[in-house]
């Protein structure tokens, strides 16, 4: 008989081991001195709620985009261009946080040549952190991939406004729905995600995307950077119970989208404990 899946709390550790780390980068910048630069196209102060819109529609249409190539690049069976582009993507990804948490680190001790050590230091961790994920797989890979999702996420989190922030989550968060069950995602979860070596990773019976983890982290990331501590600890709190909820409902289906449930619980929560 095909042995069923059961949720266990012990599955939240790798979700919560994400979060932690997100924390601690925005508990760095918080720390530091280092300007914070909006990451959005477009800006609510000139342009309002239209803004925040149009925010959010940018990017499930680039969610859309990446998801859609890469499931055409793994239909046609192009694992070598897949590889590159995700080797490409990481590596650029790795390589910009490793500069702006060294930056924010550094410009709290006074340190000479600091800009040539940062840009020294972080080639060398993004070629470490490319080789774990190309070449030596299973634990150490799922461990990067958890660390790259929370730094991204905590990146992001204090990098958007509010408004954008709540927008871009509740429409991904729609997005994932569609993408789950009628879009890209889910054909490429029948597919195997292990063909997406660095952008999914696997923990005992599951597997979750390195786009779960970032959002996850974004809005805790958001809440604390934004609201504060205890608003921060309430949307972890939110975004770990819609986790469970969503593992309890894999006890009935083979897929569930992974951001809905965290994604609304978390928001509610942060927005209550800010109220606090």
């Amino acid at each position: 008989m095909e042995k069923r899946f059961k949720t266990r709390l012990l599955y939240l550790a790798p979700i919560a081991g994400s979060l932690l780390v997100g924390t601690l980068c925005v508990f760095l910048i918080l720390s530091s001195s280092i300007p914070i630069y909006q990451v959005t196209p477009f800006s609510e102060e000139n342009m309002g709620f239209f803004a925040s819109f149009s925010n959010a529609f940018y990017f499930v249409i680039l969610a859309g985009i990446g998801a859609t190539l890469l499931y055409l690049l793994i239909k046609r069976r192009s694992r070598r261009l897949i590889s590159m582009i995700i080797g490409v993507a990481l590596t650029a990804a790795f390589l910009m946080l490793s500069i702006v948490y060294l930056s924010a680190a550094f410009s709290m001790i006074d340190v000479p040549y600091w800009e040539e050590i940062i840009l020294t230091a972080s080639i060398f961790m993004t070629a470490a952190a490319d080789f774990v994920i190309s070449r030596v797989h299973g634990k150490p890979a799922s461990l990067i991939v958890l660390c790259i999702g929370g730094a991204l996420g905590a990146f992001l989190g204090i990098s958007i406004p509010t408004l954008s922030a709540a927008l871009i989550l509740s429409f991904l968060a729609v997005y994932d729905v569609f993408a789950v069950y009628r879009g890209p995602v889910g054909k490429i979860a029948h597919s195997g995600l292990e063909q997406l070596r660095g952008l999914s990773f696997a923990f005992r019976d599951i597997q979750m995307g390195l786009g779960d983890l970032t959002f996850y982290s974004m809005l805790s990331g958001h809440m604390l950077f934004n609201f504060g501590i205890t608003s921060c600890i309430a949307s972890t709190i939110g975004i770990l119970s819609g986790c469970f909820l969503s593992f309890k409902m894999l006890e009935k289906k083979e897929m569930f989208p992974g951001l809905p449930l965290p994604i609304a619980l978390g928001l509610a929560a942060g927005f209550i404990g800010s109220l606090v």
